[in-house]
């Protein structure tokens, strides 16, 4: 594979893609469901953060950082195992700040306007809680939701905020996001049959 081949594969080339060929509408809709998803759950941390995370909450960061910490054996081991803004500090003002710093760039997002820096932001922000959510945060879907944040990072222009840039997603982002929905089409048929009993469809 030449240069040019990987710089269209990797979508860092300098040219404008034909219209057609640019995902617009696949782009367009993952993008805003994707900022809908993230604005629900920044709007429920908003509203429980504190009761589930807090300092009098049922499991609070203030207490789960340091057994981390002392599990492996440093704060900046933890770190690296579990990185979250909340090693730095965890107040209930920084919580609530974070909360409400993620459910404005969601709703960024959802009305149209975005780029990668912002993107990468949102992700880091909703990792930071589902890293130091414990109980709350310990389902598929939040680690599916991770996943699929971090893929948007590539959907988007570095630069640009317009709902419609003139480049098309990297041809491997698109790719990566269809491994993502044949995984999670797959994977909801044995999960449904969990349990059930033999023969029940």
């Amino acid at each position: 594979m030449d240069g040019s081949a990987a710089a269209r594969w990797l979508g860092t080339g300098e040219h404008e893609t034909a219209p057609a060929q640019r995902y617009h509408l696949a782009r367009f809709l993952i993008l805003r469901l994707l900022g809908l998803v993230y604005l629900a759950g920044f709007a429920i941390l908003i509203n429980q953060g504190l009761p589930l995370l807090g300092s009098r909450g049922l499991l609070p960061i203030q207490e789960f950082c340091p057994r981390v910490a002392e599990r492996f054996g440093s704060t900046s081991a933890g770190f690296l195992r579990l990185p979250s803004v909340f090693w730095f500090a965890h107040s209930d003002a920084l919580l609530i700040a974070a909360a409400w710093v993620g459910a404005l760039l969601a709703l960024s997002v959802l009305l149209g306007v975005t780029n990668a820096p912002l993107m990468a932001a949102l992700w880091a922000l909703y990792m930071s809680f589902v890293h130091v959510g414990q109980d709350w945060y310990g389902y598929g879907w939040e680690i599916q939701l991770l996943e699929t944040g971090f893929l948007a990072i590539f959907l988007c222009p570095l630069g640009s905020l317009r709902p419609f840039p003139a480049r098309r997603p990297a041809p491997l982002a698109i790719g990566l996001f269809r491994w993502l929905i044949f995984r999670v089409m797959i994977g909801a048929g044995p999960s449904r049959s969990v349990g059930t009993p033999a023969g029940a469809t």
